[in-house]
């Protein structure tokens, strides 16, 4: 019988912890054809957006949100 206060051992599908914006997001970005997917990632680290996303995970790691050792792994992925 179905229990709607049982936790979701689901640990495989993050796409549980998103919200709705998230999932249409990723949703999107998969139903894209490769160029589109590229061209919108080459705009994403343009270098004014790249300042951006520093500025903000520098605010998440202030407030806690993420630890020191995913921001430098956020940074190495990003090649910053």
């Amino acid at each position: 019988m179905w229990n709607p206060f049982k936790k979701n051992t689901n640990n495989g599908d993050d796409t549980q912890k998103m919200g709705m914006l998230g999932r249409i997001a990723i949703r999107k970005l998969e139903k894209m054809n490769p160029k589109e997917r590229e061209k919108m990632m080459q705009d994403a680290f343009k270098p004014e957006n790249k300042d951006k996303m520093l500025a903000v995970m520098d605010q998440m790691r202030a407030s806690g949100q993420i630890t020191e050792e995913q921001y430098n792994q956020a940074k190495q992925r990003l090649g910053l």
